[in-house]
């Protein structure tokens, strides 16, 4: 059985970590598999709509780290998951499911991998996308105005009481267990250049084995 690569792509709220996946997507498309750090919010089935609400969702406790782990495991052995399904509208996990196969590439992405020992062990490659903050800020109150039914009052709120503490306190120095630092994520031509070879190298080596 051939190893499956997994890439690591870390970096803060709104860096550019999507860009710079998608770029690499279009050039392995069907080798490759996504599995985002934001499937794997906790449920809370037992909370109203409200108290969902209050909680810190950029806290590595908001995350069931330990089912993605389980799930990376089995994606290297050449085995099929389920992933589970996150809405963010409602702050919590939905009952459907996800079937994911297993492919040559997988990567794993979301601003916490990194503080997480057990998945950064699982990672071949670990890539962190380093944005200024106001570029960031930017980009988060446009993603969850436009596509997470969210109100700006309520994005900004969140960003000063939690976000901004978060990425300051397990974000920024998850930076230093990277193998490469990517400035400004997938619009950095020569960084993405850079990535790329490397995969491309790595999956040949893999059709040699």
């Amino acid at each position: 059985m051939k190893n499956v690569i997994v890439i690591g792509i870390a970096g803060g709220t709104g860096s550019g970590k999507s860009t710079l996946i998608h770029k690499i997507k279009e050039q392995f498309s069907d080798e490759i598999t996504i599995l985002s750090h934001d499937f794997y919010y906790k449920a809370h089935d037992d909370m109203t709509y409200e108290e969902r609400c209050q909680l810190n969702y950029d806290h590595p406790d908001a995350f069931d780290t330990d089912m993605m782990v389980d799930h990376v495991k089995m994606l290297k052995q050449w085995k099929k998951i389920e992933r589970p399904v996150y809405d963010f509208t409602i702050h919590n996990r939905v009952a459907e499911t996800v079937p994911v196969t297993p492919s040559k590439v997988v990567v794993v992405e979301g601003i916490l991998i990194f503080e997480n020992q057990a998945l950064l062990d699982l990672c071949d490659i670990k890539v962190f996308v380093d944005t200024d903050a106001d570029v960031r800020i930017i980009r988060r109150i446009l993603r969850d105005v436009k596509e997470r039914g969210r109100t700006l009052d309520s994005v900004v709120a969140q960003y000063l009481t939690t976000v901004k503490l978060m990425h300051e306190q397990f974000v920024e120095p998850s930076k230093k267990k990277a193998d490469i630092i990517v400035p400004e994520g997938g619009f950095n031509v020569v960084a993405l250049d850079m990535l790329n070879h490397r995969i491309r190298a790595l999956l040949q080596e893999e059709d040699k084995v």
